[in-house]
């Protein structure tokens, strides 16, 4: 059987997952076009044999104004249906939808099965509104629609499956659950935890904690501020980084944030770094860390954990999601009870004496086995190529 001809449709986002995959994909044979725009683009898109990246999003800049920005995004969406109308791919992979989610998931979707196409998609998150809490009608109707389209849909947990299942009648033979590949984008240099905890300001002694991400309110941010407040006497000897952009849509949440901060006695115990944090410098702050907290109200499974593994960063976690298949207590972290911030502060005081932050050095080159064992993207990529293959030879039937 000849290698299928697959495009990955990246919704112009997620580099690190677009790369990773492309890059285990191609290393299997597979022929690959990547669908993105500059944000997604990196050099290996250029020069790996088999390979062709295609840029339909154009090159966009924060300070464009509201009406360019959308006609970029109107001119994407005209390339973007050109080349599912004309393309050679059999096979295109949904890794994100883009920006206009309730087209993508319905009209869009049709239009490729009425090409022809047979369609994988990646649910990283089967129903992101209820994770958020704003879940409506609509958007489950046009998830159930998205779905029912798919011809396979690969998830990373067995909860994300059985909610596929269970919420939108997507049958258990069309679903594949693939580990969450270890983020191999982000630059991993000579850099120690010394020199990273120097550039940032930070005492070397001191007891690091990061929060990394995007803020947005079901990662709990909050909790973790409290819970630091909560830790007697021993405040002064830790240090709370903050480092991620805050989400559009949430100012009253980021607020409130701010106050607690502001209002909490221990300001000068935090630093906020409150903006998008390129790949290129989140080695930095993964680095300068002791611990990664992750305090989320709820999630499925979270890529921040995997990029804090690739840098053997321990990690401290709410009991939510798929954590606790994650996350080995005492090896590669702890879990707390969620939505606790007495119990997140008693884990973090527990992290710091154990064996784990005593013997930090040892256990991070472990945690950075662990998660390549575990998460390897050759697991991906045989895995995906094999639903490709299939998917292929049904067709030909």
């Amino acid at each position: 059987m000849t290698e299928p001809k697959v495009a990955l449709l990246t919704g112009c986002q997620d580099r690190s997952y677009a790369f990773g995959l492309a890059m285990a994909l191609s290393s299997k044979g597979v022929k690959l076009d990547v669908i993105g725009n500059d944000r997604v683009d990196s050099p290996e898109f250029h020069s790996t044999p088999g390979l062709t990246f295609l840029n339909l999003g154009g090159i966009q800049s924060p300070e464009d104004s509201f009406l360019k920005k959308l006609l970029h995004l109107f001119q994407y969406y005209a390339r973007l249906i050109r080349y599912i109308a004309i393309g050679k791919p059999k096979i295109l992979h949904i890794l994100w939808n883009s920006k206009f989610e309730y087209f993508d998931r319905t009209l869009l979707m049709m239009f490729c099965k009425l090409r022809g196409k047979k369609i994988a998609l990646t649910a990283h998150n089967v129903n992101k509104a209820k994770r958020d809490s704003n879940d409506s009608l609509l958007n489950r109707v046009t998830l159930k629609i998205q779905y029912s389209f798919a011809d396979h849909i690969f998830v990373h947990t067995e909860k994300m499956r059985s909610e596929l299942i269970e919420d939108f009648g997507v049958r258990a033979e069309a679903t594949t659950k693939i580990p969450f590949g270890i983020n191999i984008a982000v630059p991993n240099t000579d850099l120690t935890p010394a020199a990273a905890k120097k550039m940032l300001g930070i005492e070397i002694t001191k007891k690091t904690i990061l929060f990394f991400g995007r803020i947005v309110p079901y990662k709990g941010l909050e909790y973790l501020i409290t819970a630091l407040q909560k830790i007697p006497s021993g405040q002064a000897n830790y240090c709370l980084v903050i480092a991620g952009e805050p989400m559009p849509g949430y100012k009253e949440y980021m607020n409130m944030i701010l106050r607690m901060i502001n209002e909490g006695g221990n300001r000068d115990q935090i630093i906020q770094k409150l903006e998008f944090i390129t790949d290129e410098a989140s080695e930095l702050y993964f680095k300068a860390a002791d611990v990664l907290v992750l305090p989320y109200k709820d999630i499925f499974q979270s890529g921040v954990l995997f990029l804090g593994y690739s840098f053997g960063l321990p990690a401290i976690a709410a009991d939510v999601g798929s954590f606790k298949e994650d996350i080995v207590p005492g090896e590669t972290g702890f879990l707390y009870s969620p939505a606790d911030s007495t119990s997140l502060a008693d884990t973090i005081e527990e992290f710091f004496s154990s064996d784990m932050y005593k013997n930090l050095d040892r256990h991070r080159l472990a945690i950075r086995k662990h998660a390549d064992e575990r998460h390897s993207w050759n697991t991906v990529g045989e895995l995906t190529h094999g639903v490709y293959k299939g998917l292929i030879s049904r067709a030909a039937v």
